[in-house]
C-alpha cells in the first residue's frame, strides 16, 4: 500500500494563514460590543463594589500624623500630650477647611455618639488660635468633652485609620474586632438576620411560582394553538405595564380600606379589616405575582418540545398517570422547571422597588438596607460589602443547585 502526501507550497500556505487570521477578527469584532457592554456593564460595577468593601482611605487622609502617632499607642490609656495636641491641631484645621464631618461621619460609624462630639470640639477649636493650640492643645481637647478621655474614642480613630480594612466585612456578618484585636459577635444582630430572611423569602416566592406556573404551562402545552396563545397575552400582559403601576396596584388591594378586604368583609369572612399591608405577606404576595412569567416561560419552551407519546406509552405499559408524570415527564421538563427556580429566585434576592414600596419594615429585604447606606447613611464601603457577600451567597447556591439538582443529575425511569 503506498501513501501520497500533499503540502502547501509557502505562498498557499501564507494565504491559509491569512484567511485564518481574517476569520478569527470578524468573529472578535462580531463579539466585540458585548465584551464591552460585560465588561462596562457587570465587570466593572462589581470590581469597583469589591474595591470599595474593603478600601476606606477617609479618616488616613484627614488625620495622617496622628494615626502615625498612634501606631505606638498601647490602647489602655488616654494617649499622651503629644498626640492629644496633634490631634487638636487637625481638628482645627478641619473645621477650617470644612470637613471635619466627613471625620465624624467615619468615627460615629465605629462609635455611635461620636459625630457631635467631633463636630463640636471642632467648632470650639475653630476660635482658638494656632499658638495656644500648639502650646494648650491637649488641655482643650479633654475640656471639650469628657469623651476624649475615654480610650475607646482613641480606639475607634485607630481602628478607623487604615486604607484597607476588613471591618466591614465584619460588620455585615455581625461581627467585630474587640480591644485586643480578637473577633467577637455584635451586641446587636442585623445583617445575618436579613440575609437569612431575605434567602427564606426568595425561597418561599420560588415554592409559590412553581406551584402555580407549572399547571399553567403544563395546561398551555396541552393546549390547542389558539388556547395557548390566548393564555401567552395574559401571562406577557404584565411586561407591558410598568412595574411601578404593578407595584402600587397591589397597594390598592391589600391595604386596610381596600379591594381584599372589603370583600372579605362583604361576605362575611372577617369582621375587620385585616392588617395586610407593609408585611412580609405583601412583599411575599406581590412579588410572586411579578416574578411568575419567569417561572411560566421557561418552562412552557421545554413542555412544548415534549412528546405527549412518552407519557400515553408509559400509561399504556401499566403505570398510572401520576407515576407517568413523575417517572417521565417531570424529570424531561426538569431544565425549564430549573431554569425558571433560578431565574426567580435570584431575581427575588437582589429585589428593591416592591418590598420598599408593600414590605413596610417587616417585609423589607437585604437589598433596601444595601440602598439605605448608599442613598441616606452614605456608608458606601458597608453597602458594597453587604452587595459582595450577597454575591457569594447567590454564587454559592447557585454551584449547591448545580451540584445536586442540575440537569446533569436528572436520569429517566
Amino acid at each position: 500500500m503506498t501513501s501520497t502526501a500533499h503540502t502547501l507550497n509557502p505562498e498557499d500556505a501564507a494565504n491559509a494563514a491569512r484567511d485564518v487570521r481574517k476569520r478569527r477578527l470578524q468573529a472578535f469584532l462580531f463579539v466585540a460590543p458585548l465584551l464591552v457592554f460585560i465588561t462596562f456593564a457587570f465587570v466593572a460595577p462589581i470590581t469597583t463594589m469589591l474595591y470599595r468593601s474593603i478600601h476606606n482611605p477617609t479618616v488616613a487622609n484627614l488625620v495622617p500624623d496622628t494615626l502615625t502617632a498612634l501606631e505606638e499607642w498601647s490602647g489602655d490609656t488616654v494617649p499622651d500630650v503629644a498626640i492629644l495636641t496633634m490631634f487638636a491641631a487637625d481638628l482645627k484645621r478641619m473645621a477650617n477647611d470644612r470637613t471635619s464631618g466627613r471625620l465624624a461621619d467615619e468615627i460615629n460609624r465605629a462609635l455611635p455618639g461620636m459625630s457631635s462630639v467631633i463636630k463640636s470640639t471642632a467648632r470650639g477649636l475653630r476660635r482658638v488660635d494656632d499658638a495656644e493650640i500648639a502650646a494648650n492643645g491637649a488641655t482643650l481637647l479633654l475640656a471639650a468633652n469628657d469623651r476624649w478621655s475615654d480610650p475607646a474614642t482613641w480606639r475607634a480613630l485607630k481602628a478607623a485609620g487604615p486604607i484597607y480594612s476588613s471591618s466591614y466585612y465584619l460588620t455585615s456578618i455581625d461581627l467585630e474586632r474587640a480591644a485586643d484585636g480578637s473577633i467577637v459577635q455584635r451586641d446587636t444582630q442585623i445583617y445575618v438576620q436579613l440575609y437569612t430572611k431575605t434567602l427564606r423569602m426568595a425561597l418561599i416566592i420560588t415554592v409559590l411560582t412553581v406551584l402555580l406556573g407549572y399547571p399553567l404551562a403544563f395546561f398551555m402545552a396541552h393546549a390547542s394553538d389558539s388556547m395557548a396563545n390566548f393564555l401567552m397575552v395574559f401571562v406577557l400582559l404584565p411586561f407591558w405595564t410598568s412595574l411601578l403601576v404593578r407595584t402600587t396596584a397591589w397597594i390598592a388591594l391589600l391595604q386596610t380600606n381596600g379591594v381584599v378586604n372589603s370583600i372579605l368583609m362583604a361576605v362575611g369572612i372577617t369582621n375587620e379589616p385585616l392588617d395586610m399591608l407593609y408585611r412580609e405577606f405583601s412583599t411575599v404576595i406581590a412579588m410572586t405575582h411579578i416574578l411568575l412569567p419567569f417561572m411560566v416561560l421557561p418552562l412552557y419552551a421545554v413542555m412544548r418540545g415534549i412528546d405527549n407519546s412518552y407519557m400515553r406509552a408509559a400509561i399504556s405499559m401499566g403505570s398510572s398517570p401520576l407515576g407517568a408524570w413523575y417517572k417521565i415527564y417531570l424529570p424531561m421538563s426538569l431544565p425549564g422547571l430549573s431554569a425558571g427556580a433560578l431565574l426567580v429566585f435570584i431575581i427575588s434576592v437582589g429585589y428593591y422597588i416592591t418590598p420598599a414600596l408593600v414590605g413596610g419594615t417587616d417585609g423589607q429585604m437585604i437589598s433596601n438596607i444595601i440602598a439605605f447606606h448608599m442613598q441616606v447613611s452614605n456608608n458606601w464601603e458597608l453597602a458594597a460589602a453587604l452587595g459582595s457577600i450577597l454575591l457569594i451567597l447567590i454564587l454559592l447556591l447557585y454551584w449547591l443547585f448545580d451540584r445536586f439538582v442540575g440537569t446533569d443529575n436528572i436520569k429517566l425511569g
